[in-house]
């Protein structure tokens, strides 16, 4: 199946956020969903120390144990996973999403998503995973490693829903930025929402005719659209518009591959990402 909405599950407090917003983007886009729950089943036991003053017999019954140990969690954890799944569909079909798709697979997730990623639409994420630290503005290592890794748009969540009223791009002109706001022209998801289009920097007559190109590609698509330009830092000044103009998704480039781009987007993309608390698509 390609071309599917893809959401990834576990037992965070995100999941039921990431199955809400999966399940509004499966019907906005008209595309298949399906709920994906990945078992990593490398041990998270420490390794005992079975050196000392004990016979063959007696280390090679604590390893028999182990391994006990280890194959009792797994089985445990892909249980736990199905139950997961199965909630997350039924979930998903209550707002009408017909026939929602399940996978359980084992392995880490961004192997995972790496060899799902021609079957992948939008794949949308928690902020944080079960075994993350749950500090506020702390990012999961796994959604960082996720982002660096698709070449696919994904939408991050926070733990709760709410269907997106309005909706604003940060636009810098880039190849990236530009190929997002042809995408979100063309694309069915944000259909009927209002989008603010915000350029961060001095108004010059280069970012004025990047803006009109934008809200022009917008409008004629047939989107409610207008723009800003505001000089300031670009996270506080983004966030100020965000605030100002009750926005409750925000669309922004993910992180570039040469070290200079790096720097001066991917920091910028990580800090919005973990203060956010709302939506971000993150566009590659």
């Amino acid at each position: 199946m390609t071309d599917q909405v893809m959401a990834a599950i576990d037992g965070s407090q995100f999941s039921e956020g990431v199955c809400d917003y999966a399940a509004w983007a499966s019907l906005a886009l008209e595309a298949p969903l399906t709920f994906l729950h990945v078992v990593d089943n490398h041990p998270q036991t420490a390794e005992a120390d079975l050196s000392g003053n004990i016979g063959l017999g007696s280390r090679e019954h604590l390893l028999e144990e182990l391994s006990q140990l280890d194959e009792q969690r797994a089985k445990v954890a892909q249980e736990q996973g199905r139950l997961m799944l199965k909630a997350a569909k039924e979930r998903a079909i209550e707002v009408g999403v017909s026939d929602p798709a399940t996978r359980q697979r084992n392995g880490t997730l961004v192997e995972t998503l790496s060899e799902l990623e021609n079957e992948i639409r939008l794949l949308v994420i928690g902020k944080r995973g079960e075994t993350a630290h749950q500090a506020a503005d702390h990012l999961g290592s796994n959604l960082e490693r996720v982002v660096r890794t698709l070449h696919r748009p994904i939408l991050m969540v926070p733990d709760g829903f709410k269907t997106p009223g309005q909706v604003m791009i940060a636009f810098d002109g880039s190849k990236t930025t530009r190929k997002g706001v042809e995408m979100i022209a063309k694309s069915p998801l944000f259909n009927g929402i209002p989008c603010h289009v915000v350029i961060v920097g001095a108004e010059t007559g280069d970012n004025r005719s990047q803006l009109d190109w934008a809200l022009k590609t917008l409008r004629e698509a047939g989107h409610q659209a207008e723009g800003a330009i505001r000089a300031g830092e670009v996270e506080e000044t983004l966030r100020a518009y965000q605030k100002e103009n009750d926005i409750d998704l925000l669309v922004m480039g993910a992180y570039g591959h040469s070290r200079i781009r790096h720097l001066l987007v991917g920091s910028t993309t990580t800090a919005m990402l973990r203060r956010s608390q709302i939506p971000v698509l993150l566009l590659r």
